[in-house]
């Protein structure tokens, strides 16, 4: 019997199951042929150009090793210089702004810029020993130089960055800019200049010192600046003072511009200077954060607002209350300093809210009543002195706030002094309204006799009949001697001063 045909295996194909030819020998002995003449064309055509490929970057990756091993080295050299010194020029003190062409570079506070060579190792200025006394050039910097804030810089990258004027332009900076330091430090003399800082790449300019004396191995770090905007010297017209001065226009202060939109409000409402703008800050800062509406955002209030608290104000206090015992104390500009309470100075640290606000009260109430207005020398004297020792109330002050011409109840910007008459409380003396004065010379300067007081005064003056109308008054037995005799000195002046004026008047008739 015929033995059955085997089914193929599933998954396989009659392809694979038929046994493959093995190549023959003339067919092999031709491709061996055909790749060796392949490689014979393509092979002088792929080396070099494998050969420079590799080469490249073969130098390639060599060079930028050297450079960053040369780099490392040049850092731990400096970190580790010789003699383990560390020296760097410092500025002792930030730049004065803002900066303009044509005018003085000058330190915080319009002092003199200070340049000194400090040891880092121990934090200390080198005022004795070698580099105590060398040359220092200033330079500019380029804004953006050191952004990250690093201490490591190299020479070259500082000259690098040293930024030269443009084309056609004078030196960048002009003056001074060799300054020889003494005793480890130097100032900075007539430095300025001559360009702004609007072309360069960060719109800013740093201040520079590099060392310019050669001491040896030890290299001396350059000393930088923070950066800064010059803007040209037309802008100086419309620079901001720091600090503002009370006597200066409002547009002085940051965040309000000359003419501008905030200007004109404020300049409507009468806030003119500086003074009105701290007043109604103080008084009534509800009423002024309304007049600037709601185009000055709160981050330009606050700018504005600091910086017109930064204005440097007189010692001089102002007291205002019933009594002495029980008043309000407050400066120039109506700022709450502290309260007297029962005898007792309070300042205004050590206040509650609820106090803080009735001394408010009380000084708005002060500038409508302005005559009640007492002048004290400064803070101190407060604590130092009793309540017996301050000023009468009853006394008006030679120096007293006038009221602000854009509200009743707010204090002008400036100080009168009063003539003569302001200094009385008003219409004919009597002894009901004493004039007090208090302290240790008053018993002294009025004479013991009224008649040695007369004899200074002109004969054809008909002083007796002055003084005598007034003698009824001093038999008051709760009038003491020495104000008996003040009253009768300040009747007399007045009668004088009458008179003076009633004869000056016929005179011009």
């Amino acid at each position: 019997m015929s033995q059955k045909r085997q089914q193929p295996e599933e998954g396989t194909s009659f392809d694979e199951r038929r046994p493959r030819k093995s190549p023959s020998f003339r067919s092999v002995v031709r491709d061996v042929i055909n790749l060796c003449k392949l490689q014979n064309l393509i092979e002088p055509v792929l080396e070099p150009l494998i050969r420079r490929v590799v080469k490249e970057e073969v130098d390639s990756a060599l060079r930028n090793y050297a450079i960053s091993m040369k780099r490392n080295c040049g850092k731990e050299i400096q970190q580790n210089p010789p003699e383990s010194r560390s020296l760097q020029l410092r500025f002792l003190s930030a730049i004065s702004l803002p900066v303009f062409t044509g005018t003085r570079i000058e330190g915080e506070g319009c002092a003199n810029m200070e340049v000194a060579l400090f040891d880092n190792l121990i934090g200390e200025v080198i005022s004795v020993g070698i580099g105590s006394s060398a040359k220092v050039e200033i330079v500019v910097l380029e804004g953006d130089f050191n952004g990250d804030e690093r201490e490591n810089w190299t020479f070259d990258e500082f000259r690098n960055n040293t930024v030269r004027e443009r084309q056609g332009k004078k030196s960048l900076l002009n003056g001074d800019v060799i300054v020889n330091i003494k005793d480890g430090t130097g100032f900075l003399g007539n430095v300025i200049f001559t360009d702004n800082s609007s072309w360069t790449r960060s719109r800013k300019f740093r201040l520079g010192a590099r060392f310019m004396d050669n001491i040896g191995d030890v290299r001396v770090r350059e000393a930088i600046s923070e950066p800064f905007v010059v803007r040209d010297h037309r802008g100086e017209l419309y620079k901001k003072h720091h600090p503002p001065s009370l006597s200066d226009e409002v547009w002085r202060l940051e965040k309000i511009g000359k003419d501008g939109a905030f200007h004109k409000r404020l300049r409507n409402e009468r806030v003119n200077t500086v003074q009105d703008f701290l007043m109604l800050f103080f008084l009534d800062p509800t009423r002024l954060r309304n007049i600037l509406g709601t185009g000055m955002s709160g981050k330009m209030w606050d700018i504005a607002v600091d910086h017109a608290r930064t204005c440097v104000l007189d010692k001089k206090l102002y007291l205002y209350g019933p009594s002495q015992k029980n008043a309000v104390v407050f400066n120039v500009v109506g700022e709450l300093m502290g309260i007297f309470s029962s005898g007792n100075y309070f300042p205004v640290d050590n206040l509650s809210e609820a106090e803080k606000a009735n001394a408010h009260e009380s000084i708005i109430s002060a500038f409508s009543d302005r005559k009640k207005i007492l002048t004290l020398e400064d803070e101190s004297s407060l604590i130092t002195q009793s309540s017996s020792n301050l000023p009468s109330e009853d006394i008006t002050s030679h120096s007293y706030l006038q009221q602000s011409p854009f509200s009743p109840n707010y204090v002008h910007s400036s100080f009168s002094i009063g003539g003569f008459d302001d200094c009385l409380p008003g219409g004919d003396l009597t002894c009901d309204e004493p004039l007090v004065y208090s302290g240790p010379a008053a018993d002294n300067l009025i004479c013991d006799n009224l008649n040695e007081c007369l004899e200074y005064f002109e004969t054809d003056f008909p002083i007796h009949g002055a003084v005598n109308s007034f003698i009824p008054c001093s038999s008051n037995p709760n009038i003491g001697k020495a104000q008996r005799g003040w009253n009768v000195l300040v009747s007399v002046l007045r009668w004088w001063f009458t008179f003076k004026r009633i004869r000056a008047r016929k005179n011009t008739g």
